[in-house]
C-alpha cells in the first residue's frame, strides 16, 4: 500500500514523538532505569498499528469487537504505553508516574483493558498462546476483530512459541498476526551468538503461516504488510519486521547495555538532541 504522503508523514511524527516520550519516561524513573532499548526498536511498529491499523475506541474500550494487542514482549513497554498516550488511552500524568510506587504503568506491562492494555507479560514465551485463545474466542462469538501479537527474536528461543505456532496454523487462524521484533539482541547478548534461529521466515513458513518481512521502521512498508490482501487464505500471519534495538539514539543503538539502564540528565539531552535534530 502506497500511503498519502500526509498519513506517512504523520505517522512518522507519532513514533518520533513517542520517542521521545519513551526518553522522557526513562528518565523520570531515576533509579529504576528502564528497558529503552527493547522499547525503540518497536516504536514504528506500535505507531502504524495503533495510529493506522486497528479498530479500537478509548472512549469505549471493552468494546467488543475493538482489535486485540498483545505485547508478549513485555521489556518493550514504553512503546505500547507511549502508542497508547497518543491515540487517548493514557494521560500525560499517567506517563508521568512511570514506575513510581502505585503507579499504573510498570517497567512491564499490568493487564489493564480499560487502558488498553489486554494481559499482562513479561515471562516471555506466552503470549502468542493467549493471542490463540483470544483469536478463537472471536471465531466461536462470531466477532470480527484482529488479534496482533508483538514478541521478540530472542523470545523465539522459548518451545512454547512453537507449540502455539503449530496450533496456530492447525486451526487455521487467518484474524491472527504475529509480529516479530527481529532487532538480534536479548537482554545478555546478540540472538545469533545465545540461540541461533536461522531464518525466522523459513521456519514460520515451515508451520504454517503466511510470512512477510519487512523494514521495521518503514511506516509504509509496515502499513503494506499489515493490511495488503493475504496470498493464502485460512492462515495465520507472521511478520518478521527487521529493527535496530535502540533505534534512533547513537550511544543506544545495537548496545546490549540499553537493553535496561538509566539515563542520567547529560545523556537524555544529548539524546533528544539526535532526536530533534
Amino acid at each position: 500500500m502506497v500511503l498519502e504522503i500526509d498519513a506517512a508523514a504523520e505517522l512518522r511524527a507519532m513514533a518520533s514523538r513517542m520517542r521521545r516520550t519513551a526518553l522522557a519516561m526513562t528518565l523520570g524513573a531515576g533509579p529504576h532505569g528502564a528497558h529503552v532499548g527493547p522499547s525503540m526498536s518497536i516504536i514504528e511498529i506500535c505507531a502504524v498499528l495503533f495510529g493506522r491499523v486497528m479498530r479500537l475506541d478509548p472512549l469505549n474500550p471493552y468494546w467488543d469487537e475493538r482489535d486485540r494487542f498483545l505485547l508478549s514482549k513485555g521489556h518493550g513497554a514504553l512503546g505500547l504505553y507511549t502508542a497508547l498516550a497518543e491515540i487517548g488511552y493514557l494521560s500525560s500524568d499517567e506517563l508521568r508516574a512511570f514506575e513510581t510506587p502505585e503507579a499504573l504503568l510498570s517497567g512491564q506491562p499490568a493487564m489493564c483493558v480499560e487502558k488498553g492494555i489486554e494481559i499482562s507479560s513479561g515471562s516471555l514465551g506466552l503470549g502468542l498462546s493467549i493471542g490463540i485463545g483470544v483469536a478463537l474466542a472471536g471465531r466461536k462469538a462470531q466477532r470480527r476483530y484482529n488479534t496482533y501479537v508483538l514478541m521478540g527474536d530472542g523470545e523465539c528461543n522459548e518451545g512454547t512459541v512453537w507449540e502455539a505456532a503449530m496450533a496456530a496454523s492447525h486451526f487455521k487462524l487467518d484474524r491472527l498476526t504475529a509480529i516479530i521484533d527481529a532487532n538480534g539482541f536479548q537482554s545478555d547478548g546478540s540472538c545469533r551468538t545465545i540461540m541461533d534461529m536461522g531464518s525466522h521466515e523459513a521456519k514460520w513458513q515451515s508451520f504454517g503461516w503466511e510470512t512477510k518481512s519487512v523494514d521495521g521502521h518503514d511506516v509504509e512498508a509496515l502499513l503494506d504488510a499489515f493490511t495488503s490482501p493475504r496470498r493464502e487464505p485460512n492462515t495465520p500471519l507472521a511478520v518478521i519486521a527487521a529493527t535496530v534495538k535502540g533505534k534512533g539514539v547513537s550511544f543506544m543503538e545495537n548496545n546490549i547495555e540499553w537493553h535496561h539502564s538509566r539515563l542520567s540528565r547529560a545523556q537524555y539531552d544529548s539524546a533528544l538532541q539526535e532526536l530533534t535534530d
